[in-house]
C-alpha cells in the first residue's frame, strides 16, 4: 500500500518536472526555436487551435522561423496570434504563402526579464511538486490505522527525500535555462 502511494507520487512528480522543463523551453533565448511557439493559440473557425496543428515550423536561420500554414486562409489569423503572443517580441511578416518570424536581438534588460520569468515558472513547478507531496502525505495518514506508525514515519522520510530530489531537478533546470538566457 505504501509502495503504491510512493510509486504514484514519484510518477506524478516526474511528470511535474517534465512539464516544467517543457514550459521553460517556451521562453525565448537568443535563437528562434519552434518550441517557443508551442503555446501559441490561433483563432481558427472560432476555436482556439495550437499553431503546430495549423502549420509547419522550420528554422532556416538562427533568428528566423518560417511558418507554413496547411490552410492558406489561416495566414492572417496565425500572423495575428504570433504578434499578440506575450513575452515573444516577434515580428511576423506575411508574403501570401508563408509567415517569416524574425526574432529581434535580446537586450540585457530583456534577458533579465526572461530570467525572472523562468524563475517564476520554476517556483510554480516547485509549488506543484509540494502539492503532490501534501496529497501523498494525506494518503499515508489515512493508512495509519491499518499500518504501524513506524512504517508511516519511514514512508514520510522517503516522501521527503523524493520531494527534495524533484525540487532539486527543477532548480537544476532553472539554472540551465538561466545560463542559456544570459549567454550572449
Amino acid at each position: 500500500m505504501i509502495a503504491d502511494v510512493l510509486a504514484d507520487t514519484t510518477s506524478r512528480m516526474q511528470r511535474a518536472v517534465e512539464a516544467a522543463k517543457e514550459d521553460f523551453s517556451t521562453v525565448r533565448t537568443g535563437r528562434a526555436n519552434p518550441q517557443m511557439f508551442q503555446k501559441v493559440l490561433v483563432e481558427y473557425y472560432g476555436t482556439p487551435t495550437p499553431l503546430a496543428q495549423l502549420a509547419s515550423l522550420a528554422n532556416p536561420e538562427a533568428r528566423t522561423l518560417n511558418v507554413t500554414p496547411y490552410d492558406k486562409s489561416a495566414l492572417k489569423a496565425i500572423e495575428q496570434a504570433i504578434r499578440d503572443m506575450p513575452n515573444l517580441g516577434a515580428n511576423p511578416t506575411n508574403d501570401g504563402n508563408l509567415i517569416r518570424v524574425t526574432m529581434p536581438e535580446l537586450t540585457a534588460d530583456r534577458r533579465k526579464e526572461y530570467v525572472k520569468l523562468v524563475k517564476s515558472k520554476g517556483e510554480d513547478a516547485k509549488v506543484h511538486v509540494r502539492g503532490i507531496r501534501r496529497k501523498a502525505k494525506d494518503e499515508l495518514d489515512a493508512l495509519k490505522s491499518e499500518l504501524g506508525e513506524d512504517e508511516i514515519a519511514r514512508a514520510e522520510k522517503e516522501l521527503d527525500s523524493l520531494t527534495r530530489q524533484h525540487v532539486d531537478l527543477i532548480d537544476e533546470a532553472v539554472k540551465r535555462k538561466e545560463a542559456e538566457l544570459l549567454e550572449v
